[in-house]
């Protein structure tokens, strides 16, 4: 995938989300008890083990929602939502207003990281970055026309499953984290937009206790490491001709550099962080253009926040 075409459209994304808001974000009521439904507020009650603290990422392609409570990420039985960005990219681990849920197991991780991964829209989603892709003629090693397309879909798809299974399923079963992203939903914008974005370095464990978010980090450097030194081009040698003929043959040097992996896993990082930003406000979103407003008030969770 072109992640540079990914994150380019995903700040156009944010800004359109941005305008949507208007001041309601700005001014969005408090919600009841802040303190117990706010994971960084003072004063809120340490959760026991394996008790919510609100804290966790997100996987940006995942599914498990069978019995889900509706849209705008209302948790499940199974601990997920069945809600999707934009009514169509997966989102089915961001949850809104969640209380108490049990750990995600291995299995769930894996299942839920393989739904979203091969989710129907993934393929005109993929196909659309592509495009892009082509049209910047980003990665010249692939070429143009429709072989050069084939390849840039190829890659694209690997650069996200890839990501999305290391970010989602491996890493945090081993380490025993949650992937699952809890959103604010109350504060102002400034307030909700730092929460969301320290949910990239922040997250929690299966037994509730904060820590450092290695799934997001090492998983991330992991899977920008395969992708850059693997299926994506190398050096090659392409012939331009001049007016009158001549070719002249162009080396272009090798991608494949810890420069270069460095530049791949940034540009995965912030487009991850950048989508969780979208994820905090899409409920918000939803409800106004759904015009289903419920005045300010949480929505209704599954359990009682400590």
């Amino acid at each position: 995938m072109s992640t540079g075409s990914a994150f380019q459209l995903l700040i156009l994304l944010s800004g359109l989300f941005s305008f949507s808001l208007g001041s309601a974000a700005q001014q969005s009521p408090p919600r009841p008890s802040p303190a117990a439904t706010d994971p960084q507020s003072e004063g809120a009650a340490k959760p026991a083990a394996g008790q919510d603290t609100g804290k966790g990422p997100d996987n940006k392609n995942s599914n498990d929602a069978q019995g889900a409570q509706g849209t705008g990420g209302k948790a499940s039985p199974s601990g997920t939502s069945n809600d999707r960005l934009f009514y169509a990219l997966p989102n089915f681990l961001t949850l809104e207003g969640a209380g108490k849920l049990p750990p995600l197991t291995t299995g769930q991780k894996f299942k839920v990281v393989f739904r979203g991964s091969f989710d129907y829209i993934q393929i005109p989603w993929y196909g659309f970055l592509s495009g892009i892709s082509q049209a910047e003629n980003s990665e010249p090693g692939f070429g143009q026309g429709a072989e050069g397309y084939a390849k840039r879909f190829g890659a694209s798809f690997a650069d996200g499953t890839i990501e999305n299974f290391m970010v989602g399923a491996v890493f945090p079963s081993l380490l025993r984290q949650d992937p699952r992203y809890y959103q604010l939903g109350h504060g102002g914008f400034v307030h909700r937009t730092s929460y969301a974005v320290s949910r990239s370095f922040v997250t929690r464990t299966d037994s509730g206790r904060a820590q450092f978010n290695f799934s997001e980090i090492v998983g991330g450097m992991l899977a920008a490491t395969i992708s850059t030194n693997t299926y994506h081009p190398e050096s090659f040698t392409r012939v331009r001709y001049s007016a009158t003929g001549t070719p002249t043959y162009v080396f272009t040097p090798s991608d494949r550099t810890l420069g270069n992996t460095a530049k791949v896993w940034g540009t995965q990082l912030g487009y991850d962080t950048l989508t969780l930003v979208v994820k905090e406000f899409w409920p918000d979103v939803h409800r106004r253009l759904s015009h289903k407003r419920n005045g300010g008030e949480a929505p209704q969770a599954l359990g009682p926040h400590p």
